[in-house]
């Protein structure tokens, strides 16, 4: 997990299966181009399967291969370190250190946890 970006998008695809355009809109301070680097870059190391499907438009998903499926305790222990380190939702401190510059309100619940500031 190279980049500051390649967590993230693990983070994201655990939990569900999202298309391209999901991950974009989840994570808005990356580019197109290097979202696309970076999930070729997961592909290429088959953490993750990518779906696609012969559709007009065309239709794509990502989800973990078994071997990023292995990922998810480390990915947990990240999430877990975050919570301990991470923003107190009254004052929104750290943020930048523990999210890589998104600010809390900017970051899309994917579970079902009363919290913006964790993606787990």
């Amino acid at each position: 997990m190279g980049s500051k970006w390649k967590p993230l998008i693990l983070l994201y695809i655990k939990e569900k299966t999202p298309r391209f355009g999901e991950l974009r809109r989840c994570i808005p301070e990356i580019t197109q181009k290097m979202l696309t680097a970076q999930l070729r870059e997961h592909e290429a190391d088959d953490a993750i399967h990518r779906k696609v499907y012969q559709q007009v438009p065309p239709k794509v998903e990502y989800s973990l291969s078994e071997y990023g499926e292995s990922l998810r305790p480390v990915l947990k222990t990240m999430c877990d370190w975050g919570k301990k380190h991470g923003i107190d939702e009254k004052t929104n401190k750290k943020q930048k250190k523990v999210l890589g510059g998104i600010k809390a309100s900017r970051v899309v619940k994917v579970d079902a946890r009363d919290t913006y500031v964790s993606f787990c």
